[in-house]
């Protein structure tokens, strides 16, 4: 969790997983990467991060496989 708010971390766990942006943010808060490298990687602001991790806004869908591919990646990593 090192790097991420306690607020984050809850609105995160409270979340709908059905949300592509939730699902993302549980395992990038698990693998503790950091919002700054997730915006980078995907070519978006960190605000934009913290709303996906929120479920509060849904990544554009040009993103969707990207954000899938990269999930399946890190949960094979944490195995």
């Amino acid at each position: 969790m090192a790097g991420y708010s306690l607020s984050l971390v809850e609105a995160n766990k409270t979340a709908s997983t059905k949300h592509l942006g939730v699902a993302l943010g549980r395992v990038c808060i698990k693998a503790e990467i950091s919002v700054t490298y997730v915006a980078d990687k995907f070519g978006v602001s960190r605000m934009s991060i913290y709303n996906w991790f929120k479920g509060e806004r849904v990544p554009h869908a040009n993103h969707h496989l990207q954000i899938r591919e990269y999930i399946s990646m890190l949960k094979a990593r944490a195995t």
